[in-house]
């Protein structure tokens, strides 16, 4: 009875499941649409997932483009698809092109020698050839490759009585010179890419949240690695996050601007030491009215981009990082990693992950904003509730006592008559 019971219950529990897990519903390609309409407990087991990043730490994107039909348009920019493919499609495709091209016409130089029938006279001092000591295909590979690179041993050699080969030698040179224009310009691209640049500048693992100057903030730590400067420095942040219209659209991934100094021009860094970038919580943030406890809740990623010319090339360079609701720390500040020493200051990287913590409210700024308008609110009624009470016992003195104010004036009148004569 005992089995027949368990058995049920997992039978039972297995039915809920397939009628209540998210997992069940066989639906690969629901649109986000549709899956917003599920239950809540679906959206809820959602919410305990790991938040899939839109950007890695290391800057990459976690995108990937799926069913894109129209691929003619790689083959249009051909120069620009050939420096993305990595580094062994690249060495491949450099090392084919020269094999190709060296092979075909080296076959055609063996064509030509084949029917003007230079074969059958090698040995005929009498017989003027296209092409002296060209015996067969390898002889003519190995010219090809003379002539298109431009060696010239001196051992092979075109006549002047062979007019077609002419021709093919002007074609292949000028055809070698776009191949080595194009291939060599290539190679020097991507090269030269500052990608590796990039990797000198680092961000720190973590973002926090705590108050500078009275006001709710959001920090995070760049530095550059390197003695050479990145010029013209600028980072901006993207808060990503899907978002429900009010007419019901659905927004995956939203992108939203998080302003880091873009008014006031904190934006643009001199980047010699590592630097706190800042961002003020205020009515203009995306963070205004999220607090300590509903942070973890919250399914949001900050995506920072930090870009600049690298000084040695005057080349672009960008690096990218990202924070997810679990890499944002509520209540904790950067260690400084800047000394002062004998004639120079000194940073010390091994710090520069590190964090500690202090006093931060764990309210909302909204509602730190509301609590201290409420604070200032009665200081200022008691004090317009005293000024009016003062002016009421001022008026109610007056009706009293209006015989000794004549009295008063009169006094007054008198000895301003007296002071006269």
């Amino acid at each position: 009875l005992i089995k027949l019971s368990e058995t049920n219950v997992l039978e039972g529990d297995s039915m809920d499941q397939d009628v209540e897990s998210p997992v069940a519903i066989h639906q690969p390609k629901l649109p986000k649409q549709a899956r917003d309409d599920l239950p809540r407990h679906v959206s809820r087991d959602r919410t305990k997932r790991k938040i899939q990043r839109y950007v890695r730490k290391d800057g990459k994107c976690n995108v990937h483009h799926g069913n894109v039909r129209e691929t003619y348009r790689y083959l249009t920019d051909i120069f620009t698809t050939l420096v993305d493919l990595k580094w062994r499609f690249n060495l491949l495709i450099f090392v084919m092109v020269y094999t190709v091209t060296w092979l075909f016409f080296g076959m055609i130089w063996w064509l030509i020698a084949y029917i003007r029938g230079d074969m059958d006279h090698i040995e005929d001092p009498s017989w003027t050839p296209c092409v002296t000591n060209l015996n067969g295909f390898v002889s003519a590979f190995l010219f090809s490759i003379e002539t298109e690179t431009t060696i010239g041993y001196g051992y092979r050699v075109i006549t002047d009585k062979c007019p077609e080969g002419i021709i093919l030698l002007l074609i292949q040179s000028v055809l070698g010179s776009i191949v080595n224009a194009f291939m060599v310009g290539c190679m020097f691209v991507k090269i030269s890419q500052p990608k590796k640049r990039a990797e000198t500048l680092v961000f720190s693992t973590h973002a926090v949240i705590s108050m500078r100057d009275g006001k709710l903030c959001l920090m995070f730590r760049v530095g550059d690695l390197r003695n050479s400067h990145i010029v013209e420095a600028s980072i901006r942040a993207k808060l990503i996050k899907s978002k429900q219209t009010s007419e019901g659209e659905f927004i995956p991934l939203n992108q939203t601007d998080i302003n880091v100094g873009y008014y006031t021009g904190d934006d643009r860094l001199f980047l010699v030491s590592p630097l706190i970038i800042s961002h003020e919580i205020n009515q203009q943030s995306p963070f205004w009215e999220i607090s300590k406890a509903q942070l973890p809740k919250e399914e949001l990623e900050i995506v920072v981009i930090l870009e600049g010319m690298v000084e040695a090339t005057g080349m672009t360079c960008q690096a990218r990082s990202s924070y997810i609701t679990s890499e944002i720390l509520w209540g904790y500040r950067f260690t400084p990693v800047l000394t002062l020493e004998d004639g120079f200051y000194e940073v010390d990287y091994n710090s520069f992950h590190e964090t500690y913590e202090t006093s931060t409210p764990s309210l909302s700024a909204k509602e730190l904003a509301e609590l201290a308008s409420r604070a200032e609110l009665p200081l200022s009624w008691s004090v317009s509730s005293k000024l009016n009470q003062h002016a009421e016992l001022e008026t109610e003195e007056e009706e009293k006592n209006p015989e000794e104010q004549t009295e008063r004036n009169g006094d007054v009148a008198n000895l301003e008559n007296e002071s006269k004569v």
